[in-house]
C-alpha cells in the first residue's frame, strides 16, 4: 500500500513539474518584448510618449494662435470705432455738396458776374 501511494505520489509530482514547464514556457512568450503583450505595452508606451508630445506642441501652437486673434480682434474694435466716428460726422456734411453757408442776420449781397 505504502509503494501505491510512493509512485501516486512521485506521479503527481511529476505531473505538478511538467504543467509548471509548460506555464513557464507560455508566461516566457506572454512577456517577450517582441511577439506578445510586452512588445503591445511597449510600443503603446512609445505612443503614449508621441502623443504627449504631439499635444504639447499643439497646445503651444493654440495659445499663439489665441494671442493672435486677440490682437486682430483689438485692431478691428479700433478700426470699428473709427469707422462709427467718420459715418458719425458725414451726417454733418450738407446734402448737396455746395459748401455750409453761414446763416447771419445781415443781409448778404453777393455780386452776379456781368454777361
Amino acid at each position: 500500500m505504502e509503494v501505491i501511494a510512493d509512485i501516486l505520489l512521485v506521479a503527481g509530482a511529476l505531473g505538478a513539474g511538467f504543467y509548471c514547464f509548460i506555464l513557464a514556457r507560455r508566461l516566457s512568450r506572454f512577456t517577450d518584448l517582441e511577439n506578445g503583450v510586452g512588445g503591445a505595452v511597449a510600443v503603446l508606451s512609445a505612443q503614449v510618449d508621441d502623443l504627449t508630445k504631439t499635444l504639447g506642441a499643439a497646445q503651444q501652437s493654440a495659445g499663439e494662435s489665441n494671442k493672435s486673434l486677440g490682437e486682430l480682434t483689438e485692431r478691428a474694435e479700433d478700426v470699428a470705432r473709427r469707422l462709427e466716428l467718420l459715418v458719425a460726422s458725414m451726417h454733418d456734411l450738407p446734402q448737396n455738396g455746395a459748401p455750409p453757408q453761414p446763416e447771419s442776420k445781415d443781409p448778404v449781397f453777393l455780386r452776379h458776374p456781368r454777361n
